[in-house]
């Protein structure tokens, strides 16, 4: 009876230690939702804007509410590390194509989506990083004009 008591508990402590499973994998399966995706990362900034709100509230009160402020700190980073997820293991690794020109250089077009969601990648670092609201314009900002930039000419 206590073999089975110990094998259970390792079972149960094994099966805790294997990690989660991504969103997406790697492997070439062909479905892919790219609306859905830059939807994602829209609802991953309004939550780092309202976490960030919600800093400054907490922050403002006295005695100020620190495990509250804890609490949505660590929510916003994990909102701005779900956004750089999406950019760089979906985007990045699995939809962005190098494309080149006829002269062999890199399509502008690729180069373009590039810089934009490297931007995306450093804007939400910078989100991690502070309260301030006008990181979250830019990546409002950055998610439209990579969603023009990706999207043109695919519909």
């Amino acid at each position: 009876m206590k073999t089975i008591l110990v094998l259970t508990v390792l079972a149960a402590v094994l099966a805790a230690a294997v990690p989660a499973a991504q969103a997406h994998c790697e492997v070439p399966c062909g479905i892919y939702d790219d609306e859905m995706r830059v939807k994602m990362i829209q609802e991953h900034i309004t939550t780092i804007e309202k976490a960030m709100k919600q800093i400054a509230a907490l922050s403002a009160e006295t005695p100020a509410n620190y495990n509250q402020i804890v609490r949505w700190t660590v929510n916003k980073e994990k909102h701005a590390e779900e956004l750089q997820e999406i950019v760089q293991q979906y985007f990045m690794t699995q939809r962005i194509k190098p494309a080149h020109g006829d002269d062999g250089k890199p399509a502008q077009s690729y180069l373009d989506q590039l810089t934009v969601l490297h931007m995306m990648l450093v804007h939400a670092m910078k989100a991690k990083q502070t309260t301030d609201l006008d990181q979250v314009e830019t990546l409002r900002a950055l998610t439209d004009k990579f969603g023009k930039l990706y999207f043109a000419g695919k519909k």
